[in-house]
């Protein structure tokens, strides 16, 4: 019966080993499994998204300033075209001969007055030997006057002839894509035609947006505090979700508020060499601060959020998880900024929290790239 005891006794306590053992085991793997990434300073540097509308520099309907059939249509619809680009030309027929008509009256004027100084002089010598009176020399100055008063009228309707003349030649006032034609070779037409095309300068380009009036508010009175640099980074987010590469300058802020909005109108300048931005287009307005902003961040899912406010979970070296209460100033790209609340390189739970508590051991891994 002794020896029974004894082996009953010896059975049991390997039981309650095996049992422990087992416990612990268990417990091993139950830890759940949670990613986490370290708290960190970074440049975070406060921005804004806004929507912008894209404007031309220079945009013009260009149209004849003299009537006549067309010759030629020099251009092919939708190119770049250099200021000075002779776009269409009228028939110049008519106005080369009116202004060699005028040119031939000028010198016929010239002769005239040749004469009429001739005859000055002479009346004038006369005057000296009592031959003719007064009167006669007044005359003689009086021609000699309307010969330069009709030498001036002719060389001014000159200048108009040749003006109309270069008229027929209707040409580029500057660079830019040529649009759709609205008239051929062949066509009559005039200064009351209408368009004759549509002429856009795309390079550099104007991306002009709204600012809400209480953003912009804050804005100038952080500025004057100098909590922030007056200075901004300006890039565009283009209508098929690609970021554009070229960064722009801001070169206009509205003194006054757009009353039905509330906003005031910003206008910044791009290069736009390859025309991708194109006039009327809608785009992103990425507004960031120019200075660096050195914070404390950790990624935006970590954020739990109770009735108490924010806050975070934390592992510790001893794989244990804490609860922290921690104060956010603000959300971007992907980040929160931390206030108060978290040391650099204190890891925070960013997946996996649903399955934890505070006090419980967990099996952390660190996220990719953290």
């Amino acid at each position: 019966m002794r020896h029974t005891r004894i082996r009953a006794a010896s059975i049991t306590s390997t039981l309650l080993v095996a049992v422990g053992l087992t416990a612990q085991t268990a417990l091993a793997q139950q830890a759940p499994a949670v990613v986490v990434a370290p708290a960190a300073i970074m440049d975070l540097r406060e921005s804004v998204d806004l929507t912008g509308k894209v404007t031309a520099i220079q945009r013009v309907d260009v149209r004849a300033r003299v009537s006549g059939f067309l010759e030629a249509v020099n251009f092919t619809e939708g190119q770049k075209v250099t200021a000075g680009t002779v776009l269409y030309q009228v028939e110049d027929g008519a106005y080369r001969a009116a202004v060699q008509e005028i040119e031939g009256q000028i010198e016929a004027a010239e002769a005239a007055k040749e004469l009429a100084i001739l005859e000055r002089d002479r009346a004038e010598q006369l005057l000296t030997t009592k031959t003719i009176s007064q009167a006669k020399v007044d005359e003689a100055h009086a021609e000699v006057r309307k010969a330069e008063g009709d030498l001036v009228r002719l060389k001014g309707s000159k200048d108009n002839a040749e003006l109309n003349l270069s008229y027929t030649k209707i040409v580029a006032p500057f660079d830019g894509i040529i649009g759709l034609t609205s008239a051929d070779v062949g066509a009559l037409v005039g200064p009351d035609s209408g368009p004759l095309v549509t002429l856009t300068r795309l390079d550099p380009i104007y991306v002009q947006f709204p600012v809400a009036t209480a953003l912009y508010l804050t804005y100038r009175e952080r500025v004057l505090k100098g909590e922030i640099s007056g200075g901004a980074n300006v890039g565009l987010g283009l209508p098929n979700g690609t970021e554009y590469k070229q960064k722009g300058t801001i070169n206009f802020i509205a003194s006054n508020v757009s009353q039905g909005t509330d906003t005031v109108t910003v206008r910044a300048e791009f290069p736009n060499p390859d025309s991708i931005l194109l006039d009327g287009a809608l785009v992103r307005v990425m507004l960031e601060q120019s200075d660096k902003q050195e914070v404390l961040a950790v990624p935006q899912q970590a954020i739990q959020r109770d009735q108490q406010g924010a806050f975070v979970l934390v592992v510790d070296a001893s794989s244990k998880v804490e609860l922290r209460r921690v104060d956010v100033t603000r959300n971007t790209r992907g980040r929160a900024v931390i206030g108060k609340g978290l040391k650099e390189g204190e890891n925070v739970i960013t997946e996996g929290a649903g399955k934890v508590r505070p006090g419980i051991t967990v099996d952390a891994a660190t996220a990719a790239g953290g």
